[in-house]
């Protein structure tokens, strides 16, 4: 999973966990090492996250003209 969580650094990506209380976490992989990876959130927040809890990463879907789509359905 390190390997191909690697592809994502910095990119605004959509990342599910199992533990997650929202079921998802929103923000800029910012950095991945053994056995985590920190993101960025919108507000600035940092927050780290164990890579063996993460079930998919999923770059953030844009509209055609490169605008963020309001609402993401999974």
């Amino acid at each position: 999973m390190k390997e191909l969580a690697k592809q994502f650094i910095g990119e605004e990506c959509i990342i599910y966990t199992i533990t997650s209380i929202e079921g998802s976490i929103q923000g800029v992989i910012k950095e991945i090492d053994d056995g985590g990876m920190v993101i960025e959130r919108n507000s600035g927040e940092r927050e780290i996250v164990n890579l063996d809890f993460v079930t998919r990463i999923r770059q953030y879907p844009r509209k055609k003209n490169g605008k963020k789509k309001g609402v993401v359905l999974d």
